[in-house]
């Protein structure tokens, strides 16, 4: 049995009517949030009641929420089978990527502020002896992670799921795409059988392959569906602009300028083009940073915590943050360059207009990306809106005034990349 709802339905449940322990209840007042979202109005009543749920949510519906109130309320209102040890998670969630994991664990903290429940992210690139330490000295209550670095933890026999109550496995179509569903498995193989524990499933989409994996790791579950009227978010405006590789830039400083931006995300397809444009926006006075797979872990948390707070206005990135990545009152998305996957693009423009809010998308689309256009629009089930940029927003720029410290930082980079060796020819290559 499937329960269907439209995003675009207005919540009509509070979480008050559904009598969540008061610790949680407290938490869940303190983040101001009154009504359910509509994911999470379907879902509660049947996971509260101890069901397992399969759920159909695009991001930003709410369906982090509606999983972790199912965890935490479990746990405060059902007492400990038997004694627990240490490293031995009464509840576990799996998620695809280290910036989701940590997502996660951020909105989990909010929620547990006010009830004795700990836990923990595991995730790899980041302080391996600090996870493992707190696991081998700690009870933890919560852990969730990314599959590699959990599974490196069982085998070291620093983590035991064999006391798992709840299993939440978050973007399963993501898993899938990223060939993490072994891993999934043998994890799953450590924690008790479906019968004796309950088992919350999130995805974007369902395919075959995932209705059968969900069919092998619950039992009697309740099928939730959002539907949308369109693929992507209807509180985001889409735009795009038709212009030249020349005037990208121009377009892009004069509609941050133009508009007074202050949170920005904006979109390329290669970590090199992300590095320039950063390197552009900063000899203009803009306070930015560069978010790619190649930048280190600590960095990557100082770069989202510096956008989170305003330090960092604009956030230039590949596609390793168009998932799991939710920043509040992020007003606008910029594809300086549109993605090669037409999915990847509605993943980019959810990180605006989230939550109900409104957001506007912004597109670049030049000679070289403009045949993507299709594509997108047949995803979508819609046409873009394609026009040519107002004569203001192609304004000549000025040579950028740059400071003493900025220049010494150009000169540092252009003598860091100097430095680097050429490639070798490989053995199979002619000299």
């Amino acid at each position: 049995m499937t329960d269907t709802v439209s995003h675009s339905e207005q919540p009509s449940l509070r979480f008050r009517e559904l009598k969540l322990a008061p610790p949680l209840q407290q938490g869940i007042d303190d983040l101001g949030f009154e009504f359910a979202t509509p994911i999470q109005a379907l879902s509660l009543p049947i996971s509260l009641a101890g069901r397992d749920v399969i759920g159909k949510a695009q991001t930003g519906t709410g369906k982090t929420a509606a999983f972790l109130i199912t965890v935490i309320n479990r746990l405060l209102q059902e007492p400990e089978q038997e004694e627990r040890y240490n490293g031995e998670p009464r509840a576990l969630i799996l998620a695809p990527t280290r910036e989701l994991a940590l997502q996660i664990e951020q909105d989990a903290k909010a929620l547990v502020r006010h009830t004795p429940l700990s836990l923990l992210s595991v995730v790899g690139g980041m302080d391996y002896q600090k996870q493992q330490r707190r696991l081998q000295n700690e009870i933890i209550d919560i852990v969730v992670g990314t599959p590699g670095r959990m599974i490196d933890f069982v085998r070291r026999k620093d983590l035991f799921l064999s006391e798992v109550e709840i299993l939440v496995i978050d973007e399963a179509d993501r898993m899938l795409d990223m060939g993490f569903i072994p891993d999934v498995k043998r994890l799953i193989r450590e924690t008790p059988f479906k019968e004796y524990r309950q088992t919350l499933l999130f995805s974007a989409t369902f395919t075959q392959d995932i209705i059968n994996l969900s069919s092998s790791w619950t039992i009697d579950a309740q099928t939730v569906e959002i539907e949308s009227d369109t693929v992507a978010a209807d509180t985001v405006d889409q735009k795009v602009y038709i212009v030249t590789t020349e005037e990208k830039f121009t377009l892009l400083y004069n509609l941050i300028l133009a508009n007074q931006l202050e949170r920005v995300m904006i979109f390329a397809n290669r970590r090199d083009e992300t590095r320039d444009l950063t390197h552009k926006l900063r000899d203009y006075g803009i306070k930015c940073a560069t978010l790619s797979g190649d930048v280190p872990q600590q960095k990557r948390l100082k770069v989202l915590d510096g956008f989170r707070s305003g330090n960092i206005r604009v956030l230039v990135a590949t596609d390793v943050a168009g998932r799991g990545i939710h920043i509040e009152g992020v007003s606008h998305v910029v594809n300086y360059s549109l993605p090669e996957d037409p999915e990847d693009y509605v993943h980019r423009i959810g990180r605006t207009g989230r939550a109900g809010k409104t957001g506007t998308s912004v597109s670049f689309a030049c000679e070289e990306d403009a045949f993507q256009i299709p594509a997108i629009e047949e995803l979508l089930g819609a046409k873009l809106d394609c026009s040519q940029p107002e004569p203001a927003l192609l304004k000549t720029l000025p040579e950028p005034e740059i400071s003493p410290e900025r220049e010494q930082e150009r000169k540092s980079h252009q003598h860091k990349n100097q430095r680097r060796r050429p490639r070798r020819p490989r053995r199979n290559q002619q000299a």
